[in-house]
């Protein structure tokens, strides 16, 4: 009989220390950055050196000269003048302005 109650105690003494047992890590919080002061203002920059100035452009082509107007179509020649009564072509028509009113 005593060698029944070692076996069985040999047995749980094996299996309980093929266990692993898991260690705890703790981990260091992360520090968190604080801003400090405002330091002084720094000196203003000096000014910057003035760009090249671009190239002037060429001159343009001449344009062409433009087509000349159309002449408009010759008219008809006139009829001839009528002759006086004396038949001669040489009448004189005088014209009488009218006479002037009366004042009122």
């Amino acid at each position: 009989m005593k060698q029944v109650f070692w076996i069985p105690a040999l047995l749980a003494a094996l299996t309980l220390g093929a266990c692993d047992k898991p260690t705890t890590v703790n981990v260091p919080a992360t520090p968190v950055a604080v801003p400090g002061p405002t330091g002084a203002t720094g000196a203003t920059g000096g000014t910057g050196a003035t760009g090249n100035t671009g190239s002037t452009g060429s001159t343009g082509s001449t344009g062409s000269t433009g087509a000349p107007g159309y002449d408009g179509a010759k008219g008809n020649t006139g009829a001839t003048g009528a002759t006086g009564a004396t038949g001669d072509g040489n009448t004189t028509v005088i014209v009488v302005p009218p006479a002037a009113s009366a004042p009122r």
